[in-house]
């Protein structure tokens, strides 16, 4: 398996995977933030959200969707990592892990040593990845009332 920077190529697969994630969390997407998220991850624009892929034998088998930002508390911007998923069929194989590892190389390399992401509670095959890779915080999240 290689872990590597999403390629114009890989739309096909990406999609499919992407279809995947919002699937677990039932959310469906019009077909423009496909479309969007996918231009904006290949743009090279610093402040764009970038793509990674884990490939194995010449098919995707996950994805990881990560932004640097700034922080008013830090110097340095800060790295959320949005997105992870892999195709069932490789869940317990370390693909997981090695997406997430390869966001923390990205951030180091950009002297960003901040990495975070929010999950939701339900997600136990997820959290306890996050559990070995991470540390829980504390924090709660709110969102504002009648708006997404």
């Amino acid at each position: 398996m290689i872990v590597r920077p999403l390629q114009a190529a890989d739309e096909p697969q990406w999609r499919a995977l992407w279809k995947g994630y919002l699937d677990y969390y039932e959310t469906v997407l019009p077909d423009e933030i496909y479309r969007s998220s996918f231009e904006r991850m290949l743009s090279g624009d610093e402040r764009e959200f970038r793509g990674l892929v884990a490939e194995r034998d010449g098919r995707l088998v996950g994805l990881v969707h990560y932004l640097f930002h700034r922080h008013g508390w830090k110097v340095e911007n800060v790295c959320y990592l949005q997105d992870l998923y892999t195709a069932p069929e490789v869940r317990g194989q370390g693909v997981g892990r090695a997406l997430i590892e390869a966001v923390y190389a990205a951030a180091d390399a950009a002297g960003s040593p901040s990495v975070y992401w929010l999950t939701q509670d339900f997600n136990a095959a997820g959290r306890r990845l996050y559990d070995r890779v991470g540390q829980l915080t504390p924090f709660i999240k709110y969102t504002r009332q009648g708006k997404t």
